[in-house]
């Protein structure tokens, strides 16, 4: 078998400064993260792509402690693909960044839409109890095209040990 990739017919060439398939050093903070779009081959078509973030970690600005969330990132694309290896790299950038559990959810769906300028997305944030109170935090860009199906993010309300 060969190890080339196969190029669909609709494939354009990839931008030379991707992070895909090549070993790069992990970001330091959020804003030094590269996030990387490739070109959407279906860009005719709407359909929805979903990101499940279910380990995301960042810190508390005033304390230090760790937060914990469970991210759900819907888009319908445009004209570009969210690069997943990227997504990867800038999600675990937060690790030792201190903002509020609305900071974080928030600034991650503006960046991923300034970035991929997505036909519709929304980030559902699902964090998990500090102090005995979860956060939910969501946002999402315009409205979703017209005759689109998004299921539920399927992620329950914290019950605690109910």
């Amino acid at each position: 078998m060969s190890k080339t990739p196969r190029k669909s017919p609709k494939s354009a060439p990839l931008p030379p400064d991707l992070q895909l398939g090549r070993a790069v050093e992990w970001p330091t903070s959020p804003e030094t993260a590269q996030i990387d779009r490739v070109p959407n081959p279906q860009a005719d078509t709407n359909y929805l792509v979903r990101f499940t973030a279910p380990e995301f970690t960042s810190l508390c600005p005033m304390t230090g402690q760790p937060d914990f969330a469970h991210l759900m990132i819907d888009y319908v694309p445009g004209q570009w693909l969210l690069e997943s290896k990227s997504l990867k790299l800038y999600v675990a950038s937060f690790r030792n960044h201190g903002a509020f559990h609305e900071d974080c959810t928030v600034s991650i769906g503006k960046r991923i839409a300034a970035e991929i300028k997505p036909k519709w997305l929304r980030i559902g944030g699902y964090w998990y109890p500090r102090g005995g109170i979860p956060i939910d935090v969501f946002w999402q860009t315009g409205r979703l095209p017209k005759g689109m199906w998004v299921p539920e993010q399927g992620v329950a309300p914290y019950r605690g040990r109910g």
